[in-house]
């Protein structure tokens, strides 16, 4: 089985003040790549966030975001007793010196200096954090189902790529006979041409071209590609990860077929060769995105 990188989960949380909205996006990487994006409420969970992120997801470009809309008022502004007292004892001590009377109007002006207002922010419950944690494992959990059903899309385009290359492979069969006796005769024909027929030694000629033969020999990259093709389905149908050694396997692929298309020396091996690299090409693309 094999899964996708690219996936996307949400998951919403509620208590009496908050509505809390978690979402995860990936995308393809060699390695994890966690970007997270938190309020300042949360911004003391990130580590903890990271943690329970890494353990489920192994790879990707991952974008971790929560944000939130207040249902209550829970930033409370309170007046600064102190600071509000300090200032008015600074200010009947001078009042005093320079012997004027004060007045109510005096606390207008005390609360437009610094620091008579403070903001009260509440830090994040026990209770509130466990909902919030739950549904950041549910957000997870949801990715990682996305990333299982892309991944037998996947699968399912990738063994059709590789069918058809097997197939191809046997269509180079029916061209192998032909080969050798297009090679034969062109030799063949060149040697009278230039020699003369009377003067070409046959059984000279029988063991060069013998050994002209061998150079072009596909026999053995036939058969590690058949070899090859097959690891390829049988891990893709290990449990993930397994995308970083199906490319590997695609690379071997490649290898094979760029040698029987050398090696060929037929114009119709080397259309099938084409063929071959064109479902080559869609196997490394669908691999690159191979958790």
């Amino acid at each position: 089985m094999i899964k996708s990188m690219t996936g996307y989960g949400k998951a919403v949380a509620e208590t009496p003040q908050k509505k809390i909205t978690i979402e995860i996006k990936s995308l393809n990487s060699k390695q994890l790549d966690l970007n997270t994006k938190l309020p300042w409420l949360y911004k003391e969970k990130e580590p903890e966030i990271r943690n329970l992120i890494s353990q489920k997801l192994d790879r990707g470009k991952i974008d971790f975001t929560v944000y939130f809309d207040m249902l209550d008022d829970e930033v409370v502004t309170v007046i600064n007793k102190s600071a509000v007292r300090n200032y008015y004892n600074q200010f009947k001590e001078i009042a005093g010196e320079l012997k004027i009377d004060l007045d109510d109007q005096i606390f207008s002006a005390i609360m437009k200096l610094p620091d008579t207002l403070k903001t009260e922010k509440p830090e994040i419950s026990d209770t509130e954090w466990e909902i919030v944690r739950n549904q950041i494992i549910e957000s997870v959990t949801m990715l990682d189902l996305y990333r299982i059903e892309e991944g037998n899309s996947i699968m399912t385009d990738l063994k059709k790529c590789i069918g058809r290359i097997l197939l191809l492979l046997d269509e180079i069969r029916s061209f192998e006979a032909g080969r050798i006796l297009k090679i034969r005769e062109k030799l063949m024909s060149l040697l009278d041409e230039n020699l003369g027929p009377d003067k070409v030694d046959k059984n000279r000629f029988e063991q060069e071209i013998i050994f002209y033969l061998e150079k072009y020999d596909i026999n053995e990259e036939k058969v590690r590609l058949k070899t090859h093709c097959d690891y390829f389905i049988e891990t893709i149908n290990t449990p993930s990860p397994n995308g970083k050694i199906l490319n590997f396997i695609a690379q071997e692929i490649g290898r094979e077929i760029n040698t029987i298309g050398s090696k060929a020396n037929d114009a119709s091996i080397q259309k099938l060769v084409v063929m071959m690299k064109d479902e080559l090409e869609k196997i490394k693309e669908q691999t690159l995105n191979v958790l």
